[in-house]
C-alpha cells in the first residue's frame, strides 16, 4: 500500500513540474536551452541581458534580448515566468529525491524477503 502511494505522490510531483515555466531570472543556461525554440546562443543573450540588466521584470522583457520580438515571446510566453524556482531544477530534484526515497524501500523489501525466507525454513525444520 505504501509503495501504491508512493508512485501515485511521485506521478503528481512530476506532472506538477510539468507544467511549470522557467524562471528568467534563476534559470542556468542548460535550463533555458531546454527550452523548446531556445538554443545555446539565445540562452546566453539571456544570462547575458540578465547580468547587464538586472532581473527580467516580466516576460515582456524578454523583447529587449538579442533575438527575441513580440512573435517570439507570445508564443513562448507559456514557458517562462520572473518568479519562483525553474521547472528543469524542479524535475531534477524530483528524480533526485525519487532515488534516494527508493533506496530505503529497496533495502526494507529486500530484508523482509530474506526474514521470510528465514522464517519459512525454520517452519520447515519445527515440522521435521
Amino acid at each position: 500500500m505504501k509503495k501504491i502511494l508512493l508512485v501515485v505522490a511521485m506521478f503528481f510531483a512530476f506532472v506538477g513540474a510539468a507544467f511549470a515555466a522557467v524562471n528568467l531570472n534563476t534559470a542556468t543556461k542548460d535550463e533555458l536551452d531546454s527550452v523548446k525554440g531556445i538554443g545555446p546562443a539565445k540562452a546566453q543573450a539571456i544570462i547575458d541581458y540578465r547580468q547587464k540588466n538586472g532581473s527580467f521584470k516580466s516576460v515582456d522583457d524578454l523583447k529587449n534580448v538579442k533575438g527575441f520580438g513580440d512573435k517570439t515571446v507570445e508564443k513562448m510566453r507559456s514557458e517562462f515566468t520572473v518568479s519562483g524556482g525553474s521547472s528543469v531544477a524542479a524535475k531534477k530534484a524530483d528524480k533526485a529525491g525519487a532515488k534516494t526515497e527508493d533506496k530505503p524501500a529497496k533495502a526494507a523489501e529486500k530484508q523482509a524477503k530474506k526474514e521470510a525466507k528465514e522464517a519459512e525454513k525454520k517452519a520447515k525444520a519445527d515440522k521435521k
